[in-house]
């Protein structure tokens, strides 16, 4: 089982950034994938990017690509996502996610994933 909490997040205006970070308990977190989705009040979660168990798949959401990056550590338990040129339409809670995934794929649905964070609070003001 994992146990995931992110941090990082906070208010930021645009063009700013923030590195979001998430930490995972258990034994076998590197043969997990992860991947990290968002919120916005009264909006469904919506998928942001998603890495493999060793980090050889990455998937980005079209409207982040090239300012998002995902990255994981598996020694550290822990995996990241930095946040670059951040735009108004970026203001959400971000959650971090991980399901039992020893292979190289990488999962970008809600349903594909075992195990959430408590999500933190990203705010970019105009």
């Amino acid at each position: 089982q994992v146990q995931l909490v992110e941090s990082g997040g906070g208010l930021v205006q645009a063009g700013g950034s923030l590195r979001l970070s998430c930490a995972a308990s258990g034994r076998t977190f590197s043969t997990y994938a992860m991947g990290w989705f968002r919120q916005t009040l009264g909006k469904e979660r919506e998928f942001v990017a998603a890495i493999s168990w060793n980090g050889g798949k990455i998937v980005y959401e079209d409207s982040v690509k090239g300012r998002f990056t995902i990255s994981r550590d598996n020694a550290k338990k822990m995996g990241d996502l930095q946040m670059n040129s951040l735009k108004p339409e970026d203001t959400a809670v971000y959650y971090c996610a991980a399901s039992y995934a020893p292979w190289d794929v990488v999962h970008i649905r809600e349903y594909e994933y075992d195990y959430w964070g408590q999500g933190t609070q990203v705010t970019v003001s105009s």
